[in-house]
């Protein structure tokens, strides 16, 4: 798809993309573009999107998650869920049950926390679609390489509020944008199944209108104290 250029300053998009799909509040601008999408910014809580016109249909957006190749006997693998595995099970109660928001299609971290001594459901809207699971509370809640695909953040983050008890936790692992100087060559921003992008200031934004503590891991982590 060819987009014409734009000023980034005078252009004026429909009313229904200037409204931030994680604050709803109506302050989003033109951020930047390229050769596929627009990606607007809120000006109350940072967060970066993609309009919904450019989001693929739900049988296109499945078809590129079946070519993840993610195993649970993949060391590599549970390496890198290990950045946001260490810090959640240092700070988990013996015992505590969580659930694995958005497992797909090999599940691995939940099977982590299990062999740990920490049950976990999981949850996932094209892999593990049992809402059942979405009518409990947990002591803690994970959701690894997700939160960049949600379409409605807002809904999916009250969500998580729901399903985690008072002192529990919800573990995040996305790649936050720290320079949005950066932005235009951020691999991040290449997948199109990717389509909201958090920097520190926003999470900060999250933790501020839910009353929550929060606590940052390397450049992907971000881990709130309910």
């Amino acid at each position: 798809m060819n987009l014409k250029p734009h000023n980034l300053d005078s252009y004026q998009s429909p009313s229904i993309e200037r409204q931030c799909p994680l604050c709803w509040a109506e302050k989003s601008k033109l951020f930047s573009q390229d050769k596929t999408r627009e990606y607007f910014q809120c000006g109350q809580c940072s967060f970066i999107y993609v309009p919904s016109r450019y989001h693929l249909p739900s049988g296109e957006e499945k078809s590129r998650y079946d070519l993840h190749e993610n195993h649970p006997n993949d060391p590599a693998y549970r390496t890198f869920l290990s950045k946001l595995f260490a810090p959640m099970v240092e700070r988990l109660p013996k015992g505590a049950s969580g659930i694995d928001f958005g497992a797909g299609p090999g599940p691995t971290l939940s099977l982590m926390f299990s062999e740990s001594g920490f049950p976990m459901e999981i949850y996932d809207p094209f892999y593990a679609d049992n809402r059942e699971v979405l009518n409990r509370t947990y002591d803690f809640l994970t959701c690894s390489e997700t939160m960049e695909h949600f379409f409605d953040p807002k809904k999916e983050w009250e969500l998580f509020l729901k399903l985690v008890k008072k002192g529990g936790w919800i573990g995040i692992m996305t790649e936050r944008l720290e320079r949005e100087e950066d932005f235009s060559n951020w691999f991040y921003k290449n997948d199109d199944t990717h389509v909201g992008f958090y920097s520190t200031k926003t999470f900060r934004w999250l933790a501020g209108r839910y009353g929550l503590a929060v606590e940052f891991q390397g450049s992907s982590v971000a881990l709130f104290r309910v």
